[in-house]
C-alpha cells in the first residue's frame, strides 16, 4: 500500500512538472499555445461528458443496491453498519489473496478519482472478497457512493461499511 502512495505522490509531481513545462513552452510560441488551449477545452468537454455519464451509471448502482441517504440512516440507525452482498460466488478468485490487494487497490484508485471521496479518510480491508470499509465521510450519501463503488470492483463478494459522518464543524 505504502508503495501505491508513493507512485501517486510520484506522479502528481511528475504531472506538476509536466505542466510546468508545457506552460513555458507554450507562452514562447503562440500558434503553440493556441493549440494548447484548443487541446484542453477538448480534453475538458470530453472529461465533462465522462462525468456526467460515470455520474449517471453511479446514480443507477446506488438505486439498484437501495443505497438512498434516508435507508442508509435508518439501517446506520438499526444495525451500526452497511451490508449489501453479491449473489454470485466468485469462489477460487475471491479466495485468492492477490485478488484481495487487486480489489483494495481497485477502490482506492475509485476514491481518488471521486471528487466527493476522501481516500485519506476511508480504509478500505478485503479478506476472500469480503470488504470492510471505516472512517468518516461528509454526508450519509457519501457512504452510499463509497458502498457503490467498493461494491462495483472486480473479486468483490460483499461491502460492509462502518463508515460514520463526520460532524460538521
Amino acid at each position: 500500500m505504502r508503495g501505491f502512495f508513493n507512485g501517486l505522490v510520484f506522479g502528481v509531481v511528475l504531472g506538476a512538472v509536466g505542466f510546468w513545462f508545457v506552460q513555458k513552452k507554450a507562452a514562447e510560441h503562440p500558434e503553440a499555445q493556441q493549440r494548447y488551449q484548443d487541446a484542453a477545452a477538448t480534453a475538458y468537454t470530453n472529461a465533462s461528458v465522462a462525468a456526467a455519464s460515470m455520474s449517471d451509471a453511479l446514480k443507477a448502482k446506488l438505486d439498484t443496491l437501495d443505497l438512498h441517504p434516508d435507508k442508509i440512516k435508518a439501517e446506520l440507525a438499526r444495525t451500526g453498519k452497511i451490508v449489501r452482498s453479491k449473489t454470485q460466488d466468485l469462489g477460487a478468485k475471491a479466495a485468492d489473496a492477490a485478488s484481495d490487494v487487486r480489489a483494495v487497490t481497485e477502490i482506492k484508485a475509485r476514491y481518488a478519482a471521486d471528487s466527493t471521496l476522501s481516500v485519506w479518510s476511508i480504509s478500505v480491508g478485503c479478506t476472500d472478497g469480503h470488504v470492510t470499509l471505516s472512517g468518516t465521510v461528509s454526508s450519509p450519501e457519501d457512504i452510499g457512493r463509497a458502498v457503490a463503488i467498493a461494491y462495483d470492483a472486480d473479486g468483490v463478494r460483499d461491502v460492509t461499511s462502518t463508515l460514520t459522518v463526520k460532524p460538521k464543524e
